[in-house]
């Protein structure tokens, strides 16, 4: 079974669902924006990306450039933001068998799922 967090809007986020549906893969989609990761799911992704939760945090939405681009946060209020504003969460984050990778380039997910 391979995950995405998907966000319909953006183009990125869709070319990586079209693959991996071309793939005839088993794929679980959550949209993100509509179903928030919980705490502990967004927890469970930054381990394994291996990211701080700020890494994870797309730094050229209007949200994060207005409310916070020059807070200095700790991990626990960076990961708060994310659940409050999920638009500033990286996009698409496609995890298979415990290893998550940020999809772009669209590259990492062919390697992630082993596609030739």
């Amino acid at each position: 079974m391979i995950k995405i967090y998907h966000n319909k809007n953006c183009s990125k986020s869709c070319n990586a669902l079209e693959l991996l549906q071309h793939q005839a893969v088993d794929i679980e989609v959550q949209e993100y924006l509509n179903d928030v990761p919980t705490r502990g799911q967004l927890i469970e992704l930054l381990g394994q990306l291996a990211l701080k939760p700020l890494e994870l945090i797309r730094k050229g939405e209007s949200v994060f450039q207005e409310k916070f681009q020059n807070l200095h946060l700790t991990d626990e209020q960076w990961i708060d933001v994310m659940l409050e504003y999920p638009i500033l969460i990286e996009r698409p984050i496609v995890v298979k068998d415990g290893v998550a990778v940020i999809g772009r380039p669209i590259e990492k997910v062919l390697a992630l799922i082993g596609a030739k």
